[in-house]
């Protein structure tokens, strides 16, 4: 596509200059985890993603039970 524009748009590309990228913008540093209480997040954590994976499952025999009865 560069190819078919017009000289002066193709020389213009050329002269541009290509900054690196802001690492870190707008205040977003590294992610440090707050505080020592790893073992309790991870067990919320696990509790909390098992109960979304969960649904579709109890909701699946809660249908099945009903079209039994």
């Amino acid at each position: 596509m560069l190819a078919r524009a017009p000289q002066s748009l193709r020389s213009h590309v050329a002269r541009v200059h290509i900054s690196a990228p802001v690492r870190y913008a707008h205040g977003h540093g590294e992610y440090h985890f707050p505080g020592n209480k790893r073992a309790a997040f991870a067990v919320k954590l696990s509790a909390f993603l098992l109960a979304g994976f969960s649904i579709p499952f109890v909701a699946a025999v809660f249908q099945l039970k009903k079209a039994a009865a």
